[in-house]
């Protein structure tokens, strides 16, 4: 579809890339409906994504993993999720590869590697973070959820909200207060998981778009959690957060291109076969000049997330490139839905048309890993410091 070319990939990684293709169009593709209506996707699907080695290919061979730190096979799995229009698992299994598992990978102890790592590897324990509250979201300095320490052991109570992957999750990073006097300093990082009393699931939200994805509230009511579980060191979670999400904003960058791209191309083809006025719509200036707009603006967010994906590979992508890269990428998902809606008409608006589904899935993209206002703060204090 696009003329400029790519590259950021080798003949290596365009193989792994048809196996990924391949493994989508067999595994994930024809039920997505189906998971659309349960609310979440199989948990047979997490089983086979494992045996097929897509999760945790970053993780040691000694814990299941291949040890392979190019984070662009990384990147091919989440374009090739966006690329076949399933959106909510273009974010759920990325999720758990490329947010959930490096906070265990790098700031875990042994004992919780050891517990947790192989298992996520396999597609036996399914990943969530819960960072969000129901009264702080983007305001991490504002969460209520306690952690008293207990010894070996902290006291964990409170609740998060809009927890992707929470109601099947296995094992979720909470973000905690350990010291609420100290602000972003008294923030800690624990491993809760499902074998633990006193932590509850809310059912799956009735959301207005990513109906596969199982987002749910979590409870804790005095859940012990051994002190093995906290990641890195305690009063250090807020530093650690800030750390990784530079990788969770380049995810969500990816992702949004990718399902940009599938809008387009389904609009494409819908224009060239639908008429009106005894020709095809495709036929129509403002049909071709919408799809030139959207070619080349999904063009320029390609290659710009291609080149953020070399510099993350090379240990030089900082917050507010990543920040900008969720920023940009966002929005123009958002913009490319509305357009291809309104080029497929009347239709646009049935959900048994991929454009419907991409639509409404399309603007929680510019709220969760943070909202855009937020990235626009974060790129703000680089450029004014």
């Amino acid at each position: 579809m696009f003329g400029l070319p790519r590259t950021l990939f080798t003949e290596e990684h365009e193989l792994f890339r048809v196996s990924v293709r391949d493994f989508i169009a067999k595994e994930i593709t024809p039920f997505n409906a189906e998971w659309e209506k349960n609310k979440m996707v199989s948990r047979e699907s997490w089983q086979k994504l494992g045996e097929s080695g897509f999760l945790g290919i970053q993780a040691p061979e000694h814990l299941g993993g291949m040890n392979i730190q190019d984070f662009r096979y990384n990147a091919i799995f989440i374009e090739e999720l966006g690329l076949s229009g399933c959106s909510a698992p273009a974010i759920g299994y990325p999720l758990h590869n490329d947010i959930v598992m490096p906070y265990i990978l790098h700031f875990g102890t042994e004992e919780a590697k050891a517990n947790y790592i192989p298992k996520m590897v396999t597609g036996e324990f399914i990943g969530a973070v819960a960072m969000t509250e129901p009264g702080a979201g983007s305001d991490l300095q504002g969460i209520s959820t306690s952690a008293i320490d207990q010894g070996d052991s902290y006291l964990v109570n409170g609740s998060k909200t809009f927890i992707t992957n929470g109601y099947l999750s296995d094992v979720v990073v909470v973000a905690v207060k350990t010291d609420p006097k100290k602000g972003a300093k008294g923030i800690s990082l624990l491993l809760l998981d499902n074998t633990m009393k006193g932590y509850t699931k809310g059912l799956p939200f009735e959301k207005v778009g990513l109906h596969a994805q199982d987002t749910c509230e979590l409870f804790f009511e005095d859940v012990v959690v051994p002190k093995e579980n906290l990641l890195g060191k305690e009063g250090e979670g807020f530093k650690y957060l800030m750390t990784e999400l530079a990788q969770e904003r380049l995810v969500v960058a990816l992702a949004a291109v990718a399902l940009g791209e599938y809008m387009l191309q389904e609009t494409i083809t819908y224009v060239k076969q639908r008429k009106a006025f005894n020709q095809a719509i495709s036929d129509f200036q403002n049909t071709r000049f919408k799809l030139a707009e959207m070619c080349a603006a999904l063009e320029q967010g390609r290659i710009y997330c291609d080149y953020l994906v070399q510099l993350h590979n090379e240990g030089k992508l900082d917050s507010a490139m990543a920040s900008a890269a969720k920023y940009n990428m966002t929005e123009l998902q958002c913009k490319v839905a509305d357009e291809c809606v309104q080029l497929h008409g009347g239709y646009g608006y049935m959900w048994n048309y991929g454009v419907a589904r991409a639509y409404a899935d399309a603007r929680v993209q510019r709220i969760y890993a943070g909202t855009n206002e937020i990235m626009k703060e974060l790129i703000a204090r680089k450029i004014l410091k």
